[in-house]
């Protein structure tokens, strides 16, 4: 009997402390959901040259992984994935347009490290992509190694993560290349192609969009070795807590989505599944998203906009688009992947 008033106890104690949290939370609400839902419109940062990524279509429709996840936070916040404005930044220029205000978000490939996350006055929300940074050589080179390319000259952009991993590693392993600095990615994809530089350097996702635009892309090779982790993830201004859980939401509500086999075709018809977790994703516990300042049916609005996971990446970046890109590390956590949310609940 002592054991279970215990066990009583404590969950009335957690029961309290979570309704506690609820409160705390909804009313330290920030300014930035009110922000979007005045003005109408997600303004949303993206590179808006990758394709796979962000990048035009034909028609000039921004189309890409990036670009699907900001359609994605506005479905979530305003109820519809085409109320966004898209807003073109560098690798350059990306977060200090987050740090002025001129965006509410960034997805714009980029890196989660440890000085971005405490020194801009930013956060990371949960990745949308786990990468490495690689090299692509051509194939005429015949080139089947990085070790083979001491001496090289390698093509980066200044003030990308990816400048510092390619330096880290020639130094590691006692070779010496010959930086080639280009501005912007435009400019960089430009001198590669163009011969000026015997490899070009970025996360492998980056090469595979670049290879993609070549006029022959049979033509070009990513070399193997992965020299760093680059984790790809949407960033956030410090001080709006409830904007930065909406951001992180958004993301595993398409993870989630993805283990529950919630799809754009079938999201409609799942009202009434048996699953709890698929009822309270639709909307099937009112005020469950309270916190978030969300109506209850927001998730439900993510899938059918815009689509799980899964949905998602096969469409933009998979096997059957110009990048070929295999899930790999991207693959959800039960299938041997990273991907991975925490309970909806």
């Amino acid at each position: 009997m002592f054991f279970r008033a215990l066990f009583v106890m404590a969950g009335v104690m957690a029961g309290a402390v979570a309704g506690a949290a609820l409160g705390s939370s909804a009313a330290q609400a920030g300014p930035t959901l009110d922000a979007v839902k005045a003005r109408g419109t997600l303004k949303c940062g993206t590179l808006g040259t990758v394709p796979g990524f962000a990048a035009p279509d034909s028609a000039g429709r921004l189309k890409g992984m990036d670009a699907d996840f900001c359609r994605a936070v506005a479905a979530a916040v305003l109820g519809d994935a085409n109320k966004v404005t898209f807003v073109s930044t560098t690798v350059q220029t990306r977060f200090a347009t987050l740090q002025s205000g001129e965006i509410d978000v960034l997805f714009a490939n980029n890196t989660w490290t440890m000085s971005r996350d405490t020194t801009l006055g930013l956060l990371f929300a949960p990745p949308t992509y786990y990468d490495g940074q690689g090299v692509m050589v051509t194939a005429a080179s015949g080139l089947k190694s990085l070790k083979e390319m001491d001496g090289a000259a390698v093509c980066v952009t200044p003030g990308s993560s990816s400048e510092l991993n390619i330096t880290d590693w020639f130094r590691t392993n006692k070779m010496s290349f010959r930086p080639v600095v280009i501005e912007n990615n435009d400019a960089a994809r430009a001198a590669f192609f163009a011969g000026r530089c015997d490899a070009f350097t970025g996360d492998q996702s980056y090469l595979a969009s670049i290879r993609s635009q070549a006029a022959k892309p049979g033509d070009y090779v990513i070399l193997p070795e992965i020299i760093s982790k680059s984790p790809l993830a949407p960033v956030v201004r410090q001080g709006d807590d409830q904007w930065l859980n909406i951001v992180k939401w958004v993301v595993y509500a398409t993870i989630i989505a993805e283990e529950r086999d919630l799809t754009q075709a079938n999201v409609a018809s799942r009202a009434d599944d048996p699953n709890p977790e698929v009822k309270r994703l639709l909307g099937g516990t009112p005020g469950l998203s309270k916190g978030l300042g969300l109506a209850d049916d927001w998730v439900k609005n993510v899938i059918a906009q815009v689509g799980n996971y899964g949905e998602i990446f096969e469409r933009n970046i998979g096997p059957k688009t110009p990048l070929a890109l295999p899930r790999g590390m991207n693959k959800l956590s039960r299938d041997g992947g990273l991907q991975f949310a925490p309970l909806f609940i």
